[in-house]
């Protein structure tokens, strides 16, 4: 999962980039509101946090442009400020969410969590696919019923593609998704990587659609 973090706090962006990268996001860091601006209209995100105190552009005036826009990309805004009125303004920006600060970082990942999951149409912290089970809430994935180890790239890619299940996902929508924007989009790592999770599964769900890119599906035998 790929996350944009615009905060022009720069104690407050570093914590908040090293827990996420620490619970196998990949992050991009935006510090003024033009900044992130571009970042979250140019990039594909799959959730943004974005602080409404912001120089050079508000965090309102930049959540109004990505709307206006038709950006769809689930935002968590954050405010130091405790009137109704900033987070009434949020929301009608459209926002999705909001932390007020000071905050305990575990809130904000399960925030993160749950809007990611609802933007892919999943209500459950647990996504299954036949005899694969993943748990996001605690990085977990098991295949009828035993523990299976993923290092952090092969958690995500299968976290990505579960989330999408039985929609077919392409090798571009993946890289885009699973490194920052300053990864190498050529490269040829997804099809390594896709063949490392296949063998770890063991099971035949995950699909390649020739010409198309990558599929689970919803039944699987054992390889």
């Amino acid at each position: 999962m790929r996350i944009l973090v615009v905060e022009d706090d720069q104690n407050l962006n570093r914590q908040l980039v090293e827990a996420l990268q620490e619970n196998g996001y990949v992050v991009d860091k935006a510090f003024d509101g033009e900044e992130g601006h571009f970042l979250g209209e140019t990039e594909p995100y799959d959730a943004i946090v974005l602080d409404l105190g912001l120089p050079v552009l508000d965090g309102v005036s930049v959540l109004s442009k990505w709307r206006r826009a038709g950006k769809k990309t689930p935002v968590l805004i954050l405010t130091a400020r405790d009137r109704w009125s900033d987070k009434v303004a949020g929301f009608d920006a459209g926002a999705d969410d909001y932390v007020t600060k000071p905050f305990h970082m575990e809130e904000i990942l399960a925030r993160l969590r749950a809007l990611v999951r609802r933007a892919a149409g999943h209500a459950s912290s647990e996504l299954v696919c036949g005899p694969v089970t993943l748990d996001s809430a605690n990085a977990k994935v098991t295949v009828d019923g035993k523990s299976i180890k993923l290092t952090s790239l092969e958690f995500r890619l299968l976290n990505y593609l579960m989330l999408h299940s039985g929609k077919v996902v392409s090798r571009t929508e993946l890289v885009e998704h699973l490194y920052d924007q300053d990864f190498d989009r050529d490269s040829n790592t997804i099809e390594v990587f896709v063949g490392r999770l296949r063998k770890k599964l063991g099971v035949d769900v995950l699909q390649t659609i020739r010409g198309m890119g990558y599929t689970m599906s919803e039944t699987g035998q054992a390889g």
